[in-house]
C-alpha cells in the first residue's frame, strides 16, 4: 500500500511540473497563461473564443518600430499603426451626465495606444458645450449620450508623448465638425502641440516622397494633421485628407474579402498624385468579441488584397479596432510582414538589417508570429480575458487540488 501511494503521489508531482509550464513573465507567445504578469514583455494574457480559443495564451500587444530598425528613409516608405476612433474608449469616464450610448472601438487610454506602438491617431471632433469635443455623430451633431471628453485632454496625452520621446512621429486624422472660426488652430495651441506642426507648406502635393524621418525628428515636424474639411487647409493651414493620400472605403466594404475600393472622397488607390495611402480594416459596426478573429488571419488577406489594387503598393497607415485584439500576433505581425517587405525586401521587418541591400535577411526562416524585439516596457494595455476565460486559473487549479491529493496519499501513507 505505502509503495504504491508513493508511486501515485511522484506521478502526480510529475504531472503538476510539466503542466504548469510558465509563469512570472516566462510565458512566451501562444503558451498557456493565468494571470497577466505571466507573459513576457511585450504580451499580454487573453484569448479569442471566436476561433475556438477559449483558454487563455499570450499575445502580442506591441509593435516593432520600424525606425528603430531601419531608419532614415522618407517617411512614406514605412508602414505605421492607427486607431480608429482612438478615442472611443470601452469604459471612458461619463463626463457629460447621462449613460453613453454609441459604440466603442479601442480599449486603453491615448497614452497607452502610443505606448505600444500606436503612431495614427483617427479623431471625430466637434462644437459641444462651447468647447471642441471628441465624439460620435448623429448628422454631424455631438449629443449628451455620444460625448466622451474635450479634445484638448487628449491631444495633452499626445503631447506628453511626442515630448518624452524626442524622434517618434505622431499621425492624426481629423473627422471635423468644428465651425468654430480657428477653433482648431487654438485647440492644438493650448494643447502645445503647435511646437511639432508639420508645415502643410512643406507636404508633398503631387506624389513625391515626404522628408526623411530623421530630418523631421531633427526640425521637430513630428506631428502632422489631417482634416476632412476642405476649407481648413487655407483657412488654418491644416492639411486637407485627400489632397494627400488615398483611402479605401471605412466600414464594412473595408472588410469585404477580395475587394479593397477606393472611398467617394479619395483618389483612386492606385494613383501616383498622393504619396500616402491609408487602409480602413473595421466593420461599421464594432464588436468587441469579435475583434480577435477579424484582427487575424482575415487582415493579412485584407492587406494583400490593397496591396494589389493600390498598383503593388503597400499601404502607409493601417486603421484598426481593438487593436490588441487577435489570436496571437495579429496587426503586429501584420506590421512587421507590411515593413519587412517595403523596407529590406524579408518576410518580416525583424529579418530587417540597416545598411544591408535589400533582400539581405537575418534570418530566412522567420517566424509567422514573433514576439516584439527588445520591447521598451511591458504590455501597457487593457485587456480582459472573457468571463468564461477569467474564471478559469489553471495554476491555482492545481496548486488547490495538488495540496489535496498530497495530503490525501500523506495521511495514507502514514497510518
Amino acid at each position: 500500500m505505502k509503495q504504491s501511494c508513493l508511486l501515485l503521489l511522484l506521478f502526480f508531482i510529475s504531472f503538476f511540473l510539466t503542466t504548469s509550464a510558465c509563469s512570472n513573465g516566462n510565458c512566451q507567445m501562444l503558451e498557456p497563461c493565468s494571470l497577466a504578469t505571466d507573459c513576457a514583455a511585450g504580451l499580454y494574457c487573453g484569448n479569442c473564443p471566436q476561433l475556438g480559443k477559449s483558454q487563455p495564451f499570450c499575445i502580442r500587444g506591441q509593435t516593432n518600430i520600424p525606425t528603430a530598425i531601419i531608419n532614415g528613409l522618407p517617411f512614406n516608405k514605412y508602414t505605421w499603426l492607427v486607431t480608429h476612433n482612438a478615442f472611443s474608449i470601452v469604459d471612458a469616464p461619463l463626463l457629460t451626465g447621462p449613460q453613453r450610448i454609441t459604440f466603442y472601438n479601442q480599449e486603453d487610454s491615448v497614452t497607452n495606444q502610443l505606448r505600444n506602438g500606436v503612431r495614427g491617431l483617427m479623431l471625430d471632433m466637434y462644437d459641444f458645450e462651447n468647447d471642441i469635443w471628441l465624439c460620435h455623430s448623429f448628422r454631424g451633431q455631438c449629443y449628451n449620450i455620444t460625448a466622451f471628453q474635450p479634445a484638448i485632454n487628449t491631444l495633452r496625452e499626445v503631447e506628453a508623448f511626442l515630448s518624452s520621446n524626442p524622434t517618434e512621429i505622431v499621425t492624426i486624422i481629423i473627422e471635423d465638425y468644428v465651425h468654430t472660426p480657428k477653433g482648431l488652430t487654438k485647440l492644438f495651441t493650448d494643447a502645445g502641440l503647435d511646437k511639432y506642426w508639420f508645415p502643410v507648406s512643406k507636404m508633398p502635393k503631387k506624389g513625391e516622397d515626404w522628408p526623411t524621418v530623421t530630418d523631421m525628428a531633427r526640425d521637430n515636424h513630428r506631428l502632422l494633421v489631417f482634416t476632412s474639411d476642405s476649407s481648413k487647409e487655407a483657412t488654418e493651414g491644416i492639411a486637407y485628407q485627400w489632397r494627400y493620400m488615398v483611402e479605401n472605403e471605412p466600414g464594412d466594404p473595408g472588410v469585404k474579402q477580395g475587394s479593397c475600393s477606393n472611398r467617394k472622397e479619395s483618389k483612386p488607390l492606385a494613383s501616383k498624385a498622393a504619396s500616402l495611402f491609408l487602409q480602413n480594416y473595421f466593420p461599421t459596426i464594432p464588436v468587441q468579441a469579435e475583434a480577435c478573429k477579424e484582427n487575424s488571419a482575415p487582415l493579412t488577406d485584407m492587406v494583400a488584397t490593397c496591396y494589389k489594387a493600390a498598383g503593388n503598393t503597400m499601404p502607409n497607415f493601417l486603421a484598426v479596432n481593438f487593436y490588441m485584439r487577435s489570436d496571437g500576433g495579429g496587426v503586429f505581425d501584420a506590421l512587421d510582414r507590411m515593413n519587412g517587405q517595403t523596407l529590406c525586401g524579408c518576410v518580416s521587418v525583424t529579418a530587417c538589417q540597416a545598411r544591408a541591400p535589400s533582400g539581405t535577411c537575418r534570418n530566412n526562416e522567420v517566424r509567422n508570429s514573433t514576439s516584439p524585439t527588445n520591447p521598451t516596457r511591458g504590455f501597457s494595455g487593457n485587456v480582459q480575458l472573457t468571463a468564461s476565460a477569467s474564471r478559469i486559473n489553471l495554476t491555482s487549479l492545481l496548486v488547490t487540488y495538488g495540496l489535496y491529493f498530497f495530503f490525501i496519499l500523506l495521511v495514507f501513507y502514514l497510518k
